[in-house]
């Protein structure tokens, strides 16, 4: 079961996504983190953040909607309660999710992690709106994109994992960016904008009008995205959208993928990720899979 995304060996292939897992420490008790590859934290901004106004979070057919507003307790505040309890779980694997709304916010909360221990490597966040260039998100515009990346990698310590959006028409040429700019590997895809209309109200359903979809209902689109991915670029690329079986691992692994992450199910079920993880073992040693890693980039056409 054991695979290696940018130089970090992972016991699994199967990772607890950004935002649905807290900062790790929450599920110690509810889960064993041994089991599970590695674990992504909420995203870290350079200050606080309180989020949107609710409601921010509705179900819809196969999968949900959120407008959370990337709600954390800032970059210190986490190096100085939640690490600690990290670090004291041997044998975890801890990804940062980190984000800010211009370069030199993301480029504050890496400097503020470099230097601390616990930490693999760093999840960077593409999706957010760059507001010094009109708010056009840094995932979208391959410049932007491209800079952003850039600038984080000079200054990262650790191996730089970049989250790319899906709201773009070339995801493959944004992933090419990325790779050139210095990513070490790539994560996707994040949600996609979405919009949903109370009818008798004639009301958004949730409070920021627009909110990124996710769930199920994602899956294929999000497969077809890292199979065109793995066809673009040559380093590891870790799939999500709507896993919520083993069968569903593999697809990501088949169409590409080195490791996989699990969001949305675990609101269902807060031990989705570590369930999936042993489901995975299970139908590999079934079909006769010795090494996990041997899927990646199976599809046959």
């Amino acid at each position: 079961m054991t695979v290696e995304v940018a130089g970090v060996s992972m016991r699994s292939p199967v990772i607890a996504a950004s935002g649905t897992f807290g900062y790790g420490v929450e599920f110690e008790e509810i889960l064993d983190l041994a089991k599970i590859g590695a674990f992504v934290t909420k995203g870290l901004s350079l200050h606080p953040m309180d989020g949107n106004k609710a409601p921010r979070i509705i179900e819809t057919s196969s999968g949900m909607m959120n407008a959370i507003g990337l709600q954390n307790i800032g970059v210190d505040a986490f190096l100085k309660d939640k690490l600690p309890g990290i670090r004291r779980m041997p044998g975890v694997v801890c990804i940062a999710n980190v984000f800010g709304y211009t370069i030199e916010d993301c480029l504050g909360v890496i400097e503020r992690l470099n230097d601390a221990e616990g930490i693999a490597m760093y999840e960077l966040n593409a999706s957010c709106p760059n507001t010094k260039h009109g708010g056009m998100v840094f995932g979208t515009d391959p410049d932007s994109l491209g800079d952003l990346v850039h600038q984080c990698r000079v200054i990262s310590k650790r191996p730089l994992m970049v989250k790319l959006s899906p709201n773009v028409t070339n995801i493959g040429g944004m992933a090419r960016v990325a790779q050139a700019a210095g990513a070490d590997a790539v994560s996707l895809v994040n949600t996609f904008l979405s919009l949903a209309i109370d009818v008798k109200t004639r009301k958004p359903k949730i409070a920021n009008v627009t909110g990124g979809l996710s769930g199920p209902a994602i899956k294929p689109i999000a497969v077809r995205m890292v199979w065109e991915v793995a066809r673009s670029v040559n380093i590891p690329i870790v799939g999500m959208g709507g896993i919520v079986k083993p069968e569903d691992a593999v697809e990501f692994l088949l169409a590409g993928a080195t490791a996989v992450e699990v969001g949305t199910a675990s609101y269902a079920d807060p031990r989705a990720v570590e369930k999936i993880s042993t489901g995975l073992e299970h139908w590999c040693a079934a079909n006769g899979v010795a090494n996990t890693a041997d899927l990646t980039g199976g599809l046959r056409t």
